[in-house]
């Protein structure tokens, strides 16, 4: 079934974590559940926050699972769904500076 693409059916997920980073082992934990998450798809953001663009809330529960099948031992993860619409109307400053928004990817529909 082929869905129209459109702002409010397009989804991001926001994965926002606090890991321990005091220890060797901690730290390599740390940029394990890092780097994995980034394989599934996930750019940073800032340096705890990173998002995935997904074509739809069901492909986003796709994520969401895999980013919890990942969840280290120790720390603080948070993850939040929310949709283009949304995520388009953020404000981003660099200092006092309107930072421009990161490019959205092309989606493509195929028949």
């Amino acid at each position: 079934m082929l869905y129209n693409l459109n702002q409010y059916r397009i989804m991001w997920v926001l994965v926002f974590f606090d890991l321990p980073v005091v220890s060797k082992k901690e730290r390599k934990i740390a940029a394990r559940f890092r780097k994995d998450i980034m394989a599934d798809g996930f750019s940073m953001f800032q340096f705890s926050i990173y998002v995935r663009h997904c074509a739809s809330s069901e492909n986003a529960c796709v994520h969401i699972k895999r980013v919890k099948t990942l969840l280290p031992e120790m720390g603080h993860v948070g993850i939040l769904c929310i949709t283009d619409k949304q995520f388009g109307d953020m404000e981003i400053f660099y200092g006092r500076k309107v930072q421009e928004r990161i490019s959205v990817p092309q989606q493509l529909e195929l028949f």
